[in-house]
């Protein structure tokens, strides 16, 4: 009995650090954030304005500013936009 308590003790861990911490970033395609896709910029995708990572249709998280989605490859890319999108955009060339 002292094992299966054991299991559900690293099972509630496991799913606990997947879910809001390390993992948390694999899960919206977020494994690095250098800006290149494993195996190239795949046709469609869009970059995230905040980190500039490529970002595909309907993954990850999207925004509506002035008429015009953009797509991030995170909530924390997101909320970094929502708190000063001129920053990104002009930084950006109105991407």
């Amino acid at each position: 009995m002292q094992g299966f308590f054991s299991l559900l003790l690293f099972a509630a861990f496991f799913y606990l650090m997947m879910r809001f911490g390390c993992g948390a970033h694999m899960v919206h395609g977020h494994g690095g954030h250098d800006g290149h896709e494993a195996n190239g910029p795949l046709e469609g995708n869009t970059k995230d304005p905040v980190c500039g990572m490529d970002v595909a249709p309907g993954a990850g998280y999207a925004t509506m500013h002035h008429g015009r989605q953009y797509r991030f490859c995170s909530k924390k890319c997101l909320d970094q936009f929502d708190a000063e999108p001129q920053r990104y955009i002009a930084s950006k060339g109105g991407m």
